[in-house]
């Protein structure tokens, strides 16, 4: 529950408090196949991952014919890869840490069914006090919107939030809001 006493910690998911790529690669992988779009892993990483799938399935299949279906698809398929997933536990002894100083918000590009799937597989599904996911936002990242959006719920000033994030478009999002910003280096 929000508390508007409280300042704002936001971490982003993929790549941040998760190493998504294996999920979502052998997922996305699974997905572009019936449609006959190929993908290999090194592709994937370099031009996929921590992108939204409107921007990169395009570029798999050579249109956007098939994009909801794949994407809907993947969503099924994710929880299948799950074992191939790396928890971030460092950054969730973080958020334990400053609990009681912060609301901890996710804002992620990523579906609501994959994070709340990865939540309850991992056992922390009561971890967040706010998600925004992709249905909640309009403008995916490098745009700020989601994030601007947690500081507007939670009633936060820029001074008063901090926000995690991995990839440069995430990192970009975040300093469009003044906010103060750490990037996360995940090794596994």
């Amino acid at each position: 529950m929000i508390n508007k006493e409280k300042k704002l910690a936001i971490f982003d998911f993929d790549g941040t408090l998760f190493n998504t790529e294996e999920v979502n690669y052998y997922a996305y992988k699974e997905a572009v196949e019936p449609f006959g779009g190929v993908i290999t892993k090194e592709y994937f990483l370099e031009k996929c991952y921590g992108r939204h799938y409107k921007t990169f399935v395009p570029e798999i299949l050579g249109g956007i014919e098939h994009l909801e279906e794949v994407h809907e698809a993947k969503k099924k398929l994710y929880a299948k890869y799950m074992d191939k997933v790396i928890i971030n536990r460092h950054l969730f002894d973080v958020i334990e840490g400053i609990r009681d100083k912060y609301n901890i918000v996710m804002v992620t590009t990523a579906t609501r069914k994959n994070v709340f799937d990865m939540l309850t597989y991992f056992g922390l599904e009561e971890t967040f006090d706010l998600i925004l996911s992709q249905e909640d936002i309009v403008n995916p990242k490098p745009d700020p919107e989601g994030f601007l959006k947690a500081m507007e719920i939670c009633e936060a000033k820029p001074q008063d939030t901090v926000i995690y994030e991995d990839s440069d478009v995430g990192l970009a999002a975040a300093g469009a809001t003044g906010a103060n910003v750490i990037k996360v280096e995940f090794i596994a």
